[in-house]
């Protein structure tokens, strides 16, 4: 399992990440708090308060996958 922080400069980016995420297989899952979504999913991922940064929680230990979401990522790990 891995956890990053990732964060959407605009819509585009919301796009794009969900369109990455939802090429690899893996499960997702986006948000903070006790709001969660699929990030794979992109009606989910914009009923977020996006101007915030969300957690990501995949699944894999594929160290592959974080190369594909690196444009998003505001820190390199989460503990």
């Amino acid at each position: 399992m891995q956890q990053v922080v990732v964060k959407f400069e605009d819509v585009d980016q919301v796009r794009d990440f969900v369109n990455t995420v939802s090429m690899v297989d893996a499960n997702f899952e986006l948000g903070s708090g006790s709001r969660i979504v699929d990030a794979k999913s992109i009606l989910g991922v914009f009923a977020l308060d996006l101007a915030r940064p969300q957690r990501l929680v995949c699944d894999s230990d594929d160290s592959a996958i974080l190369e594909e979401i690196e444009p998003f990522l505001i820190r390199e790990r989460v503990s």
